[in-house]
């Protein structure tokens, strides 16, 4: 007996204003995720032919930088993905605010920049969605938060929500927490990262090959996140099972204590938070 094909969660256009990795690691998740056929999105950017040649060859989507038929794309796309670089927003929101109905959803990427601001700059008060994505979305495994406008509708909701569960985890909060948010999962992978440069040079200065020493820490990191995920055990509790009294494991994390480096994480979180913040003032600053 043949199967019918799944029917797409969305089945309207979506047009991403911005074609960079972001937008693109959003699009891959959706195809791969059968949230709308590759048929219904266009990618739109500045300049670059060559760039919307490559996406619409890789994906089968649609795509243009041609003033007049870009127009048409924004007029009519019942959804629209704001995916520039935050320098180029202010004036591509203030040309596509004219061309927008007050039904049309748009959806920002754009570090840094609220919903306020993206309404005053669209010159009117349009259904607006804030996220911020972190890079691992470009896997399928990132964590994303979501703030909406108070125009925004229950279906426009749930638009925007299978838009980012297709690439990973999507939490909604308060918009004034986007900063935390960013401290903690919007830049936490750079954290991570850093640790696992460092486990990675204690192996090798400890005579290990670098790939083994490579090897042998992306596991380990791997692995005790899936124990967390997997298990629902908090992470003090699964630290204390692998801390034996007086044991190697106990002297490693005394040496961690000593460099405070449990304050020092959330500092590091709480600075991050701080800096978004004021990147955010700024760029109001420079837009008004």
């Amino acid at each position: 007996m043949c199967q019918q094909p799944a029917i797409p969660l969305i089945n309207h256009n979506i047009v991403f204003y911005g074609a960079g990795s972001m937008a693109e690691a959003i699009v891959r998740g959706m195809i791969a995720r059968n949230v709308v056929d590759s048929g219904n999105i266009v990618m739109l950017n500045r300049s670059s032919s060559e760039r919307l040649s490559e996406l619409r060859s890789r994906y089968g989507v649609l795509g243009s930088n041609e003033p007049e038929q870009k127009n048409e794309y924004l007029r009519t796309a019942p959804v629209i993905v704001l995916a520039m670089k935050p320098k180029d927003a202010a004036e591509a929101l203030r040309g596509l605010g004219p061309l927008l109905s007050p039904d049309q959803l748009v959806i920002s990427v754009i570090a840094g920049m609220t919903i306020r601001t993206m309404q005053g700059l669209l010159g009117k008060p349009q259904p607006v969605v804030r996220t911020m994505p972190n890079t691992s979305s470009s896997i399928g495994l990132g964590a994303t938060g979501i703030a909406f406008s108070k125009e925004v509708n229950e279906p426009s909701r749930r638009t925007a929500l299978n838009i980012f569960e297709a690439v990973g985890l999507t939490s909604v909060i308060d918009e004034e927490r986007m900063e935390t948010l960013t401290g903690i999962s919007g830049s936490g992978p750079a954290y991570i990262y850093y640790m696992m440069e460092a486990m990675i040079a204690a192996g090798i200065r400890g005579g290990l090959p670098a790939d083994q020493s490579r090897e042998l820490t992306v596991q380990t990191v791997l692995g005790a996140a899936r124990m967390v995920q997997q298990t629902g055990e908090e992470p003090a509790a699964l630290r204390k099972k692998v801390t034996s009294p007086n044991g190697s494991t106990q002297a490693a994390l005394e040496v961690l204590e000593k460099g405070d480096f449990f304050e020092t994480v959330i500092s590091a979180v709480n600075r991050c938070a701080e800096r978004s913040r004021e990147m955010g003032v700024a760029l109001e600053k420079e837009l008004s």
